[in-house]
Order: structure tokens, then C-alpha cells, then sequence
């Protein structure tokens, strides 16, 4: 069993002292604090499941400290202590979130109880919460076409790996679904009750990153005011899809090995190592052999995470799913804006089927997005379409590297949102980070 730990803050040390052995022969892991300063101080190095607090001290009261504490942790579940009870304190203490209040002198026993009690409850309301977002979760995921012969192969890959409790690379080019492909592992897996948290490392600065990944504690770094949960501790029991794995840093990548052999780490600026069961899905359109060979991406650990891989074609490999998706996405946005399901015309579907798609699903989505916001009539036509589509469609066919359609792409639409690169990066679907990354590497200027 999992240790219980409780905090016992109360100015008079003969009730701290006795309910300390009193609670340590229950079972619990026990902290007591003497005032309110030094109850802040524990429950910085916290966390606890419990917290006693005597209404009545000296300097900062009880109702000070509660605020306090609902601050540092706002799920703490709070047991007043008071020889001064009186409806008007009981009130205030329960409107503040404690969950009961007991008079001195205190029964052992019938304190005994109630935390019991409030420790069922805390547990019960913890799973509730888990269930209801699982519960939403698999209804609202969204569904994968599979109409193409490749796509029903990815599908099979993900349910013969599912079954089992492997690290996954999903591989493929930006936009193609591979956190779809993620929540379909996780869905059909044993794991499918417990969180699948997602972290995108390509968007996310590698100064904070460590931060995002492992968490941290009050003041280890300046702006850490609270401690906060990491990733890889909100993911135990479930799923960790970390997606951009390739651009994570030497430093980062030696730190995540070390908790995938060991299942335990710390929080930055903490020194209490913390277990996390958690599964990891990995995610990445680079060439992770090639950074390996080029001492770019540690040998070690890929080997750790590349268990088993499942590419994913990019669209223009998978033609024969444009329509469907075409007609999926535009069901999914009349019903979001409120407006009637529209037909696309014959002339938009053949533009739709001749453009190469270099933003892949994404792209399509955001096209028809835009399609269903500015379109008034009962069909879908060409001129609904963004103009790269159009324009693309037309072009002759050319052999280019993914490279230079990707860079081709990007400059089109930057020109078509004149410059701006915030609305640039929504038409894209891709966060500003990653499009100013891509505007450095292309060497385009706004």
C-alpha cells in the first residue's frame, strides 16, 4: 500500500505529540508543524493526503493558513481543529473547501474515522474525475479513415502493439495523424483507464522542457512559485505520447532513459525520487537512425524506444481518402458552426484530389475549415478553397524534394496572410515556434 502522509499543525505540543503517535501506529507517515509559518514550509515539501489545523494560533489563524494552503495545493483535504467551535468558524472553514471540523479535547478514535472518511472521499472524487475524462476521451476521439490499403496496414499495427506494454515510434511526415495513431494505441490498450498525456518537445523552448517533463519544486528556478507535476508523473498508470522526440536535447535524452530503465525520477530542484508505470509512445518526422549516426540522438536510446515503429504515408501516398476525409471534415465543422452539411462540387473534389497535400490531414482540415466559414451556398466550390490548393492543383506536376513543397507551401500561404505570422502558423496548423523554426531553416522572410 501506498504510504498515507498527514500533517498536524497545532500550537500546543502535547496535542501534536499525541496525535502524532497516535496516527504514526495507524499507518501514516506523520509531519507536524507548530504554527502556520512552519505548516507552509511542509506543505512546500509536501505533498500530504491530510492536513490537521488547529483553528486557533498564534500569528497567522487557521482560516489564514487554509487560504494559504489552497493556494500551494488547491486539492489539500483540510480537518479543522478548533476548542472554539462555533457555527460562524465551522461555516467559514467549510466554505474555504475544508471537509470537516472536530472539537477539542479530540477522540482519537472518532478523528480516526473521520479521516478515513475523508480519505474515501478524496479517492472516490480522484476517480471520478479519471473516469468522467476517460469517458470523454473515447467518446470524442476522433475516428481514423482507413481506406487505403496502407492505412488499414497502420491499423493493424496498432492493434497487434496495443496489446502489449512497448515503447512505439510513430514515424512520418508533419500533419499525417501520428497523435491520432497514439490515442488509438492507448485506447485499445490496458492502459485505456488511466491518462494519456501528450508533450509536444518540438514546441516547447529546451530550457522548460526539463521543467514540462519532470516538473519542479517552489523556487527551483526563478518564476517556480508552486511545486507542479510533470508529464511522466500525471501519465502513471497510462500513457506518455511525446511527440517530436527527435528534438529533444543530449541532456534531456539521458534523463529520459534513466526513467525508462528505472521508472523514477525527480522534480527539478527536488531530491524525493518519484515512481511513474507509464507507457511511452514517441512521435517524429525525422530520420532518428540518420541523427544517431550523426551523434545528434543517443544510440542507447533509441534502441530503448524504437521497440516497435509504424510509419504513416502522407496523404498524397493515400489519395483515395481525400474525399472521405474531405466529407468527415466538413460534417465535423457544420456541426461546430452550427450550419447545414454542404456537398462538394465536382469541380472543388477534383482540385482536392490534384493537390500534392504537403501539410497532409492537417492541411486539409484547416482548408476545409476555412471552406465552411467563408462558404454561404449549399455546396462546397473551388473558389471556397485556399488559393494555395487552387493554385497547387494546377501546377505540373514536378519531382520535388519534400523539402522544397514544404518550403513552397509555407511561402504561399505567408504571402497569402500577408506576412502575418501568427495567422500563418493557424492555417498551417502548426504552433509559432515550429513555424519560425522552419522560416530560419528556409531562409524565408516576412
Amino acid at each position: 500500500m501506498t504510504d498515507r502522509h498527514i500533517l498536524i499543525v497545532d500550537d500546543e505540543p502535547s496535542v501534536r505529540s499525541s496525535l502524532e503517535e497516535w496516527f504514526r501506529e495507524d499507518g501514516f507517515v506523520v509531519e507536524t508543524a507548530e504554527d502556520g509559518q512552519a505548516a507552509l514550509r511542509a506543505m512546500d515539501r509536501g505533498p500530504f493526503d491530510i492536513v490537521l489545523l488547529d483553528l486557533k494560533m498564534p500569528g497567522m489563524d487557521g482560516i489564514a493558513v487554509q487560504k494559504r494552503i489552497r493556494e500551494i495545493d488547491p486539492g489539500a483535504t483540510i480537518i479543522i481543529l478548533t476548542a472554539y467551535a462555533s457555527v460562524e468558524t465551522a461555516v467559514e472553514a467549510l466554505k474555504l473547501g475544508a471537509f470537516d471540523y472536530v472539537t477539542k479535547p479530540v477522540d482519537p478514535d472518532d478523528l480516526s474515522h473521520l479521516v478515513r472518511n475523508a480519505l474515501h472521499t478524496r479517492a472516490l472524487a480522484e476517480e471520478n474525475v479519471r473516469l468522467r475524462e476517460k469517458v470523454t476521451e473515447l467518446t470524442q476521439a476522433e475516428p481514423i479513415l482507413a481506406v487505403s490499403a496502407k492505412m488499414q496496414h497502420v491499423l493493424e499495427m496498432v492493434r497487434t502493439v496495443a496489446e502489449t506494454d512497448s515503447s512505439v515510434v510513430i514515424r512520418g511526415e508533419s500533419g499525417t495523424g501520428k497523435e491520432l495513431i497514439a490515442r488509438a494505441i492507448h485506447v485499445q490498450s490496458r492502459r485505456r483507464y488511466f491518462p494519456l498525456v501528450a508533450v509536444n518537445a518540438g514546441s516547447i523552448p529546451e530550457t522548460l522542457l526539463e521543467s514540462e517533463l519532470f516538473g519542479h519544486e517552489k523556487g527551483a528556478y526563478t518564476g517556480a512559485q508552486y511545486r507542479r507535476k510533470g508529464k511522466i508523473e500525471l501519465a502513471n498508470g497510462g500513457t506518455l505520447f511525446l511527440d517530436e522526440i527527435g528534438d529533444i536535447t543530449p541532456k534531456t535524452q539521458i534523463d529520459l532513459l534513466r526513467v525508462l530503465e528505472t521508472h523514477r525520477f525527480t522534480r527539478l530542484g527536488g531530491n524525493q525520487e518519484i515512481t511513474s508505470d507509464f507507457r511511452l509512445v514517441c512521435a517524429t518526422h525525422t530520420n532518428l537512425e540518420q541523427q544517431v549516426e550523426e551523434g545528434r540522438f543517443r544510440e542507447d536510446l533509441f534502441y530503448r524506444i524504437n521497440v516497435f515503429s509504424i510509419q504513416v504515408p502522407p496523404l498524397r501516398e493515400r489519395p483515395e481518402e481525400i474525399l472521405p476525409l474531405t466529407s468527415f471534415f466538413v460534417e465535423k465543422y457544420a456541426r461546430a458552426m452550427g450550419k447545414p452539411i454542404v456537398k462538394v462540387s465536382s469541380e472543388a473534389a477534383a482540385v482536392l484530389l490534384a493537390y500534392r497535400w504537403p501539410g497532409n490531414v492537417r492541411e486539409l482540415e484547416n482548408a476545409v475549415e476555412r471552406a465552411m466559414v467563408i462558404g454561404r451556398g449549399a455546396t462546397l466550390d473551388v473558389h471556397d478553397l485556399p488559393v494555395t490548393a487552387r493554385n497547387g492543383a494546377a501546377d505540373e506536376p514536378q519531382a520535388r524534394s519534400l523539402s522544397a513543397l514544404e518550403k513552397e507551401h509555407i511561402a504561399r500561404v505567408l504571402r497569402e496572410c500577408d506576412g502575418n505570422v501568427t495567422l500563418t502558423a493557424k492555417v498551417l496548423g502548426i504552433d509559432r515556434a515550429t513555424l519560425y523554426n522552419k522560416l530560419r531553416r528556409y531562409e524565408l522572410r516576412r
